[in-house]
């Protein structure tokens, strides 16, 4: 065995042989586009959640105007409905969007 080379699990010090791996990777184009669109669609609607429950925060403090309020329901419904869009575009369910989070439950 060499100076400071660890010896193998079979003992003799020889590499084990590389695995070879695929010469290129066969990738469905219209799957990762529809993933890619999944993912990014789903952290969209987070962050819509997000900022309509804030929202709702802001108003049961009293700390918006009427005008406000209005404009706020107004961009949260078309950004919901932007959302609907690109997820009919994208051929996905609602419940497509909800990621399993394990132990914690679903996302949604």
């Amino acid at each position: 065995m060499q100076a400071g080379r660890a010896a193998s699990p079979g003992g003799n010090g020889d590499d084990p042989a590389p695995t070879k791996l695929p010469a290129r990777i066969d990738l469905d184009p219209d799957k990762v586009k529809n993933g890619l669109g999944q993912l990014v669609l789903t952290l969209v609607k987070l962050l819509h959640e997000l900022l309509e429950r804030q929202g709702i925060r802001r108003i049961e403090a009293g700390s918006l105007t009427d005008d406000q309020i209005e404009r706020l329901g107004l961009t949260l419904m078309k950004q919901s409905q932007e959302i609907d869009r690109l997820r009919k575009e994208f051929g996905l369910e609602e419940e497509d969007l909800n990621i399993d989070l394990g132990p914690l439950g679903q996302l949604f």
